[in-house]
């Protein structure tokens, strides 16, 4: 089978479970051709690279012939992907880029445009989930840091870093990998997570405005749920149908070709529209739910390092 359309767990290998991942992130685009033709010979910078999406889209992109930039914390996984990608016949380049780190992402861009002089697309894929009582967060102020940064802030950097370029040569186009949670209802435990990716969803709608008269498209792809190390500490998303991270590259196929401001999940219309109009039934519903679930352990180890903390 086409490793784009890979099932990502046994749930979705079934024909119920397939049918419903393919209505779980924005619909993609898997015909490479019509790819190449849009990256070939262009530059793709593709931040979380070593793992997952961001991986997928590196090695997507550079089968279709992009010379990609990969950026992650992660040095020796990226050189093991660039590697993977020159022996495979394309272009790509690994690049150390820590979001929490002002001055790293300042080396990165700075290092991007000495080799390269342009990017034709950035990719902002890189981020950090947090799923976490906030009683336990009470002590870890690196629970806020580590998420402002890595969602909001660090992006931002880079994006500051890279847009003058490419407004200078009317041309480019950015993706935001965000997620449909922003346009759910507010969950509990999710708090620093949702609220620093709707802070660079805004962002970025307001940058984009403005870049668009000078030649530099956005598009913002609003994920549904995703089998990725990122989202596997909660098991019972593992159970759910979602798509592996190939079939999510081929939406970041789509928004290159097309282009769109927003790319969205067929149901987070429906939620977008009424979750304003239904709030309070809902968080009351919300919380109902929350009193009865507990942490990952995973969250609770990080707090004790023993996973003894009481969670509610």
């Amino acid at each position: 089978m086409d490793p784009l359309h890979r099932p990502s767990n046994a749930l979705a290998a079934g024909p119920i479970g397939r049918a419903a991942a393919r209505l779980i992130g924005p619909r993609g685009i898997s015909d490479r051709e019509r790819l190449r033709r849009e990256v070939e010979g262009k530059i793709a910078v593709v931040t979380g690279a070593s793992h997952g999406l961001g991986a997928e889209t590196a090695r997507m992109l550079a089968a279709a012939g992009a010379t990609v930039v990969l950026g992650a914390r992660s040095v020796d996984q990226l050189e093991a992907i660039a590697a993977e990608i020159t022996a495979a016949g394309g272009k790509a380049v690994a690049i150390r880029l820590d979001l929490a780190e002002p001055e790293s992402i300042s080396a990165f861009a700075e290092e991007i445009l000495a080799c390269f002089d342009h990017v034709d697309y950035l990719i902002h894929n890189a981020g950090k989930s947090l799923r976490r009582s906030i009683h336990l967060s009470y002590d870890r102020p690196k629970d806020l840091t580590a998420t402002s940064t890595a969602n909001y802030l660090g992006p931002i950097r880079l994006t500051l870093a890279l847009l003058p370029s490419m407004r200078a040569r009317h041309s480019g186009h950015i993706v935001n990998i965000s997620t449909v949670g922003v346009l759910f209802p507010v969950v509990p435990k999710w708090g620093f997570y949702l609220s620093s990716k709707a802070a660079f969803d805004v962002w970025m709608r307001a940058v984009g405005m403005e870049a668009r008269p000078d030649g530099v498209t956005l598009t913002t792809i609003y994920a549904g749920l995703m089998h990725t190390r990122m989202s596997a500490p909660s098991r019972w998303m593992s159970a759910l149908p979602g798509q592996s991270p190939a079939e999510a590259a081929t939406g970041v196929a789509r928004a290159l070709i097309t282009k769109p401001r927003i790319m969205i999940p067929a149901y987070g219309y429906a939620t977008a529209v009424l979750t304003p109009i239904l709030r309070v039934p809902m968080e009351i519903a919300t919380t109902a739910v929350y009193q009865r679930l507990g942490d990952t352990d995973a969250a609770l180890r990080a707090v004790d390092g023993k996973g003894t903390s009481d969670a509610r």
